[in-house]
């Protein structure tokens, strides 16, 4: 956690140089969040989103009140949209792929920019219609050769994943966290 503290404070520092704030009001929010069914196998890609959207509707309340009481940005909790009970071929239909932030991409005005992603896609419209930073935890998905002897046998690495969105939605930063547990 306080890697990614650290990684938060350099990107408030850079965008804050640019945007002339002297100073910053961040919020951190927590919830219980609302737990998938432990199973055996994989949900489907629909199922997975239905339950991520019911804990996003708790944080897109959260975000509003935050952005409606002055925060500049606002931390999410960690798995705070998909949970944490999964093995890795259960979590899979919860991953998106997250494109490099270098990508100069706004998934709340360009969706189908990218492969679809509606979760960094809601995400990004709750930044940018409450004018807030929202860091949050999702999963990525990278597509891996198979000649690749670390390569996974589905074919794809799996990262728990910290992203920001800035205030117009912008994704500013992807952060694949050292402690890989869906590797």
């Amino acid at each position: 956690m306080i890697s990614f503290q650290l990684h938060i404070y350099a990107i408030l520092i850079i965008h804050s140089r640019i945007f002339a704030l002297d100073t910053y009001i961040a919020a951190v929010y927590e919830h219980s969040v609302i737990l998938p069914n432990v199973t055996g196998s994989p949900v489907s890609s629909d199922d997975a989103l239905a339950l991520m959207n019911k804990n996003m509707d708790i944080l897109e309340k959260a975000i509003k009140e935050a952005a409606h009481q002055g925060a500049h940005i606002i931390v999410t909790p960690e798995d705070g949209i998909y949970g944490w009970v999964f093995k890795r071929d259960t979590i899979f239909p919860y991953l998106e792929d997250i494109p490099d932030p270098q990508m100069n991409w706004i998934p709340c005005t360009d969706p189908e920019r990218f492969a679809p992603a509606p979760v960094q896609e809601r995400l990004s419209c709750m930044a940018r219609s409450n004018a807030i930073y929202v860091v949050a935890n999702i999963g990525d998905k990278k597509l891996c050769n198979s000649s690749d002897p670390k390569c996974p046998s589905n074919g794809h690495y799996q990262y728990n994943t910290d992203v920001v969105f800035d205030s117009e939605g912008k994704l500013v930063a992807r952060y694949h966290k050292v402690k890989n547990y869906f590797a």
